[in-house]
């Protein structure tokens, strides 16, 4: 290969270099231009946007390793882009902020091998509502045992519950099935929470999980299952609600846009709260309408293999 052809192939790679830059922020930025229609792609991208991020270094090596300046100054547009995007989340939670009331939110795991000691972990935390998902027959007493001093009232559905302690009433299931799914499957519970402050609409929600397999991203049923929660809620007669839930997947993911679309997160933060050993992405949350999250932050791991999230709200 002679001179020129050298230089001319050096050229090519710097410029595939800094289109895939460019393609890189391109997606993070926008990423519903990735269609769902096949394999549920940009659901998939949406869900773990964050780590979009890693291509930054990954595309950083060969383009000083090239010392490319079209290279170096691409790989600043991700690098930007996600900076803009993503930056304030390393900031400090605001833990202290002024608030009325204090939610818990954690997936217990239905396989969890110490329940006693995850209800106690719960029961410490300070929280005034503590919503569940994952209860079993046999794990369900446990609960009520240990959370009961401090969370006298709690109503529960299916494999959702929710301990207060404030008065509920009004408790009642929230259909979020999927068509498709048969047998006893109740994963959506609805309860009015009288606090001090008046009355608040709680919901607990455990959306179908999702599936990344050869088809793709499988998210059907979890879709299906958010349009029902988001009716419920656009339907809910009380100004104030909190939505607590595993929601399956992040705030991002536009097959939440049902939820997500109707309620103010608490997402201060990353919050990453699955799995718990080595937590990618945060698909447990707190949400809520005509009241004002000021903070959130995960709590230590549990024997669950999600962590417990909670949030201060405002109302």
């Amino acid at each position: 290969m002679n001179t020129q052809d050298r230089t001319t192939l050096s050229w090519t790679r710097e410029r595939v270099l800094a289109a895939v830059a460019v393609l890189v922020a391109v997606l993070m930025a926008f990423p519903g231009v990735l269609p769902n229609a096949v394999g549920r792609l940009g659901s998939l991208l949406e869900t773990f946007r964050p780590w979009a991020g890693l291509a930054v270094p990954v595309l950083l090596v060969p383009a000083l390793l090239r010392r490319s300046a079209l290279a170096l100054v691409s790989v600043m547009l991700p690098s930007a882009v996600w900076a803009g995007l993503f930056g304030a989340r390393l900031l400090p939670a605001g833990q202290e902020a002024a608030h009325d009331l204090t939610v818990l939110q954690h997936n217990v795991n239905d396989e969890n091998p110490d329940p006693r000691g995850t209800a106690r972990a719960l029961a410490a935390a300070g929280a005034d509502l503590i919503a569940l998902e994952e209860l079993t027959p046999a794990t369900r007493p446990v609960y009520e045992a240990v959370l009961a001093p401090g969370h006298p009232y709690h109503a529960v559905v299916g494999s959702v519950g929710l301990w207060s302690r404030h008065p509920l009433t009004d408790s009642r299931p929230v259909d979020i099935r999927p068509a498709e799914v048969g047998g006893d499957w109740n994963r959506g519970l609805r309860a009015t929470v009288r606090t001090p402050h008046g009355d608040l609409a709680a919901y607990v929600a455990h959306l179908p999980s999702i599936r990344i397999g050869p088809s793709g991203f499988g998210s059907a049923w979890r879709d299906e299952s958010a349009v029902k929660l988001g009716a419920a809620l656009a339907a809910e007669p009380l100004d104030r609600i909190v939505l607590m839930g595993d929601l399956n997947s992040t705030l991002d993911d536009r097959g939440l846009a049902p939820v997500t679309s109707l309620l103010t997160p608490a997402d201060e933060g990353f919050g990453f709260t699955w799995p718990a050993a080595f937590p990618l992405a945060r698909i447990d949350h707190v949400m809520t309408r005509a009241a004002t999250p000021v903070a959130t932050w995960t709590l230590p791991a549990t024997a669950s293999d999600h962590l417990p999230v909670a949030a201060r709200v405002k109302l």
